[in-house]
């Protein structure tokens, strides 16, 4: 929806608010208008049903006031002698209208002095439990959400089963556009196959301020541009056009920004000509062609659990168990394997044929040697013609919204001919440090800004799933940064000191207190 309808939206539902509701307002000792004015009302009715004022905030917050619009409801009927179980239900499953039902239909009989405390001990739970969800569907929209590590395409630096906490304030935080689903999951409702949203209606695209802009090489979770599927990692076939905030959440290494000029040279990213250079803390892999001395017995079990090799990862000839190609290693690591008894020469893979399966589909580049290509600034004006179309043609139809048509040699863009193209947003090149076990922005292009989600900032639990007993975490990695200069250190002696500590200190202070109650 655009801005204009979401006001017209607007403006309806405060028609329909003081339809329903006026006379209960006059009864309760307050004038008429007071029902017809935009936010006032909502204020003025806290007074009403003797709730606070700044519950008035959170009807306005997407998701958080599908919670509170029933929440409204039952406690406007109550604050007029309807507080029976059938009442509630009905001001529930009429979404509110019942309160026109008892404006136009009953005797008004506000209570003033109404005890705004429920009476019964499953009320009181509910209440309890409907204020907890609210509280943390906030922190999980706009603060910090968790976050698990699916795939091996940041390997080294995140871990398959790696728990993150996601920063949503570091790049500001996203309202979200689906204004009508369930609180603190994604697209799928738990334990089922069935959607958590509904597509309509939808905000447009705002944000936050936040106190950072994404860098080069900063870790970014965002949303999957090219998610068309059902579900994460889903391979049916079946297309399912979802809104942006419900496409499966990704996490990569952003390696180009807005302006940027990038390239990739035998596997090598190259940014405005020069080398990016990575931290660190990143442990770029590629694949490897290994040729043995079939002579010299090879311990591989041992081999791939010292080198770190990923379990997958190294196969080996068995019919002639002369060559082993791994499909995931450091530099660190083909240097050492060099000099592996056994090991004769450890050469890198390099993709150079044409692969169209490549980003944009018509160029003939691969995974390893690709572009330049320009990634797209906010309010920059591109060249277009026919040869540079096909880099741009998903930003201006699908991100951008645009009607756009061919017609022989000339490029139609909502029924103008152009030759130019200005960007309304900016866009990212993400791309995983695991550099041929990823599917990444060169294989679908440009991360639109409206995509990101957010900032990983912790690994708050590290799950290894060939471990055995207490080995199945991965200790070191508990309580660790993503980000930061260096290798990465565990806190998590620290949080359990700290915990000891408040556990003790709680202990002395309770008996300190009981001893001056005596």
């Amino acid at each position: 929806m655009t801005l204009t309808l979401w006001f017209v939206f607007f403006l309806a539902v405060q028609v329909i608010h003081f339809l329903g509701t006026w006379k209960l307002y006059e009864s309760a000792g307050r004038k008429r208008w007071e029902a017809a004015i935009p936010v006032y009302n909502a204020i003025v009715l806290m007074k009403i049903i003797g709730r606070p004022t700044w519950w008035t905030f959170l009807l306005f917050i997407p998701i958080i006031n599908l919670i509170m619009f029933p929440v409204i409801w039952v406690e406007t009927v109550r604050s007029f002698g309807k507080k029976s179980s059938l009442d509630t239900f009905l001001a529930i499953i009429t979404f509110g209208f019942y309160v026109f039902y008892i404006n136009y239909t009953q005797p008004l009989n506000y209570i003033a002095d109404r005890n705004a405390n429920t009476e019964h001990k499953a009320s009181d739970t509910v209440s309890s439990l409907l204020f907890a969800i609210i509280v943390a569907t906030i922190v999980h929209t706009y603060f910090i959400q968790p976050y698990t590590i699916p795939t091996s395409s940041l390997e080294k630096s995140l871990l398959v089963g790696d728990f993150l906490f996601v920063s949503k304030m570091n790049y500001g935080a996203r309202v979200p556009m689906t204004t009508v689903a369930m609180p603190m999951v994604h697209d799928t409702i738990p334990m089922t196959k069935q959607k958590s949203y509904l597509n309509w209606p939808q905000l447009p695209y705002f944000r936050l301020p936040g106190f950072q802009t994404i860098n080069r090489t900063d870790i970014v979770v965002f949303n999957w541009p090219a998610d068309t599927v059902v579900k994460f990692r889903d391979r049916s076939g079946v297309r399912v056009d979802k809104p942006i905030d419900k496409k499966s959440n990704y996490v990569k290494r952003c390696v180009g920004v807005p302006g940027d000029s990038l390239s990739i040279k035998d596997g090598l990213v190259y940014i405005n000509g020069k080398e990016l250079i990575l931290p660190e803390r990143a442990k770029p892999q590629f694949s490897y062609n290994v040729a043995l001395d079939g002579k010299a017995p090879i311990d591989f079990e041992y081999l791939f659990r010292d080198m770190d090799i990923t379990d997958g990862a190294g196969f080996l000839n068995q019919q002639t168990r002369d060559t082993l190609f791994i499909s995931a290693l450091t530099a660190a690591g083909a240097e050492r394997l060099k000099n592996v008894p056994g090991v004769k020469s450890v050469n890198r893979v390099i993709y150079k044929n044409g692969d169209l399966s490549v980003f944009p589909h018509t160029k003939p580049w691969s995974q390893d040697n690709f572009g330049p290509i320009y990634i797209p600034q906010k309010g920059k004006t591109v060249a277009l013609n026919l040869e540079t179309l096909p880099l741009y043609k998903t930003i201006i139809t699908d991100y951008e919204k645009n009607d756009l048509k061919i017609n022989g040699n000339e490029i139609v863009i909502n029924g103008k001919v152009v030759t130019t193209y200005t960007f309304k947003q900016n866009y990212y090149w993400m791309m995983g440090d695991n550099r041929h076990n990823s599917e990444d922005s060169r294989y679908w292009g440009y991360v639109p800004e409206n995509h990101i989600v957010g900032k990983p900032i912790f690994i708050w639990m590290s799950w290894d799933t060939n471990g055995k007993g207490l080995n199945k975490i991965r200790w070191n990695r508990v309580f660790t940064t993503v980000n930061g200069e260096g290798q990465p250190q565990s806190y998590f002696k620290y949080f359990l000191i700290a915990l000891a500590a408040f556990f003790i200190g709680e202990y002395f202070w309770k008996k300190r207190k009981a001893k001056q109650n005596i």
